[in-house]
């Protein structure tokens, strides 16, 4: 399951470094900023519109039957991605591969939750989590060396061989597993939730794209998407055969995991984001140098996630959840103190704590959401994770970025000269147009790259106030409502003294 997992996270991770060479004219595509956005965004929407649907059809059809489907997609729609003859088929190549990564992440978690009992099963789902930090680790690596060596189109093939041996790997040892209660299909609830979550995260990303809440191609999208899941809620109560029951949601321990996940991706996933925009235009690093520098926070990851079961065992989720969304918090507001020439060290001591808190916030989160839910309906509870989780995340880098964006073109008022109203506009745009401009200006392009720098820096330390406010609310969210040591764990607890007596 970590395996199969592997390259849908890769893939990711990999894009964000190959961006700048598929812009490239001679190099890559010559795609343009809004082609670059939707090769990006038709991934977003797919995956997350069609994760739920995914989640239902695993759960009566097979798991296994699913994931292998998903894996067969994936990498067929890698092949196309990578041998795009224009920004047109690389769009829709990434849209069937955002088909194929959202049959793929619910059936993981759903077959971890089948195979292993529940005494086992937070320490497999830590594991599980430790996994998605070796692809967060090795995939902007993996996407520099590529670049530096190959063409752009490397990026996607680098999927296909991992498919192979997954789908080698997933027939020849993964049970098949589904819902023994063949109840009748909810085509309307399953309609209804893919044409809510689209809409919704279209507007959202449309946010990434404008800067702006204020403009109707995000209101409207946002507030029809809104209306259409309150629908989909009413109809899950009223049916008697609900694609999700909803009154799981009256499970104090299963909406307070599904907040925290939520909360914790907004938080972190947009610092995250513009991280990468730091090391590599503010600094100056090369894209595999920006890779190499995520390796403290994923190595946390690796290292913390599959002992956060334990520390669960033995004190307790909302100890555990509350002290690592603290941390987490800390972590996101020292942010807002780092400079230009900040020691590179402090910065990777703050992954590596961030990492460290989210192992053991995020596998206790997804273990308690899918013990939450019976196992026959696993797929739907890993859906939910899952939506949850990529709607947080989308959402964090939209608002936080809009935050980010208003502090830079307010930084960069009247620092930029006597240039053409047409060239101005792209420099108090975005950092990305400051650097290409000041790359054309000579000595002139250091004082304006240097106010840049510092205009984009400010912005940071808004957005990473911000993420830190939320992720303080999901510490108040996880110590007011968190379940604390449950009566399966200690039933779990006993058990295992139990046998300790018995071998004495």
């Amino acid at each position: 399951m970590v395996f199969s997992l592997l390259a849908v996270v890769l893939d990711n991770t990999i894009l964000n470094v190959a961006i700048k060479t598929i812009a490239d004219p001679v190099h890559g595509l010559g795609a343009t900023q809004s082609q670059l956005e939707w090769a990006m965004n038709s991934y977003t929407l797919v995956f997350a519109g069609l994760l739920f649907t995914f989640g239902v059809l695993g759960d009566r059809y097979g798991r296994k039957r699913m994931l292998m489907a998903g894996m067969l997609l994936f990498g067929l729609a890698s092949l196309a991605s990578a041998y795009s003859q224009d920004p047109t088929q690389l769009i829709a190549a990434r849209a069937l591969m955002g088909f194929g990564g959202a049959a793929i992440m619910p059936a993981t978690l759903a077959i971890i939750s089948n195979v292993f009992p529940i005494h086992e099963r937070g320490k497999a789902i830590g594991i599980w989590a430790g996994g998605v930090g070796i692809a967060v680790a090795i995939g902007p690596i993996t996407g520099g060396l590529l670049l530096e060596h190959f063409w752009w189109g490397s990026v996607f093939l680098v999927n296909v061989p991992i498919v192979l041996l997954s789908l080698i790997l997933i027939g020849s040892l993964v049970p098949d597993s589904k819902d023994p209660n063949r109840s009748a299909l909810d085509p309307i609830g399953v309609l209804l939730s893919i044409a809510g979550l689209v809409s919704l995260v279209y507007g959202i990303v449309k946010v990434s794209d404008l800067g702006t809440f204020a403009d109707v191609s995000v209101l409207v999208p946002s507030l029809v998407g809104l209306a259409i899941l309150a629908i989909f809620v009413w109809w899950e109560r009223r049916t008697d055969h609900p694609a999700f029951d909803v009154r799981n949601f009256r499970n104090a321990g299963f909406s307070t995991a599904i907040a925290s996940v939520g909360l914790v991706f907004f938080a972190a996933m947009g610092v995250m984001f513009f991280l990468a925009f730091y090391w590599q235009i503010v600094r100056g690093y090369s894209p595999l140098q920006s890779g190499a520098l995520v390796l403290p926070f994923a190595a946390a990851q690796l290292i913390f996630a599959p002992r956060s079961a334990r520390m669960v065992q033995r004190y307790g989720a909302k100890a555990v959840g509350t002290v690592a969304m603290l941390v987490i918090t800390a972590a996101l507001a020292a942010y807002a103190v780092i400079d230009v020439d900040t020691p590179v060290w402090i910065i990777l001591a703050l992954g590596f704590v961030q990492g460290a808190a989210m192992a053991n916030i995020m596998p206790p989160a997804t273990t308690a959401i899918m013990n939450a839910l019976p196992r026959e309906k696993a797929g739907v509870g890993s859906s939910m994770s899952n939506v949850v989780r990529q709607v947080g995340g989308t959402l964090g880098i939209a608002i936080l970025g809009a935050v980010l964006s208003a502090s830079y073109r307010n930084g960069m008022e009247g620092k930029v000269g006597a240039l053409p109203e047409q060239i101005r506009t792209v420099v108090t745009e975005s950092i990305s147009g400051a650097a290409g401009v000041a790359a054309h200006l000579g000595p002139r392009g250091a004082a304006l790259m240097s106010a840049a720098d510092d205009a984009f820096v400010a912005g940071i330390h808004w957005a990473a106030l911000g993420s830190a406010f939320v992720a303080l609310i999901g510490a108040v969210v996880v110590a007011r409502w968190m379940p604390g040591r449950s009566a399966v764990t200690v039933q779990v607890e006993k058990s295992e003294l139990e046998k300790e007596a018995a071998v004495v």
